[in-house]
């Protein structure tokens, strides 16, 4: 069979579309297979979604934020895999 190659690195690349309204999808890699963890937080640095937070192979993923419930703002992404973290900020527009 065709084996695929894994990405050579850990990256959280700019959701889309960005701003939203009100859902957004976000992509992500991973190089090698562990916990991961892509939760969202509001200006405030509270938590309010959590996407991802499991065991997962190693490649890229998208996940689909759906912020009907939020009010209109800015709020952060942080992917995690293993030690190695990353943000990017998403804008809601209502």
């Amino acid at each position: 069979g065709v084996e695929e190659s894994a990405p050579a690195r850990f990256s959280l690349l700019q959701n889309f579309p960005n701003p939203f309204n009100p859902q957004t999808t976000i992509r992500y890699a991973v190089p090698e297979k562990g916990e991961v963890s892509l939760r969202i937080y509001d200006i405030r640095g509270e938590l309010v979604a959590v996407l991802k937070d499991d065991i997962e192979d190693a490649g890229e993923r998208t996940a689909v934020w759906d912020a009907s419930g939020n009010p209109s703002g800015v709020y952060f992404c942080r992917l995690k895999a293993g030690r190695i973290s990353e943000t990017t900020k998403l804008v809601l527009i209502r």
